[in-house]
């Protein structure tokens, strides 16, 4: 069975974020090229350390939705659950980006870049 991202929540230090839109997350991994002599020209990679984001984009609820024009270069807590989920991922992240779009005539959204500060981990069952 699908999951639609409706079933996918994200918090910033405990609280759901309303009004969410879209949610990405992002794992990645770096590479180090190695040499090996017995395969010549070829390039050979060993993985190297990795890195997560979050990018998110949220509908504007209510006027102190603006609030969160102030937490760029904050560090949050993020969990990443499914609905009705008690254990999910969790980790630290800096709060790289935060846009928000107000136009006459159309509902007031907002973009928020989060990047990981280390490791991006299972939360164990309590």
């Amino acid at each position: 069975m699908a999951v639609n991202g409706n079933n996918i929540l994200i918090y910033l230090n405990g609280s759901v974020v309303a009004g969410t839109r879209s949610d990405e997350v992002q794992t990645d991994c770096g590479l180090i090229e190695i040499s090996n002599p017995s395969d010549g020209g070829w390039q050979k990679f060993l993985a190297g350390r990795k890195t997560w984001s979050v990018n998110m984009s949220w509908l504007v609820t209510q006027a102190s939705d603006i609030n969160r024009l102030l937490l760029v270069g904050s560090t949050v807590t993020v969990r990443i659950l499914g609905r009705g989920e008690s254990t999910g991922l969790t980790g630290s992240a800096i709060v790289k980006t935060c846009k928000m779009t107000a136009t006459r005539g159309n509902l007031a959204n907002g973009t928020l870049a989060l990047q990981g500060s280390g490791p991006l981990q299972a939360e164990t069952a309590q």
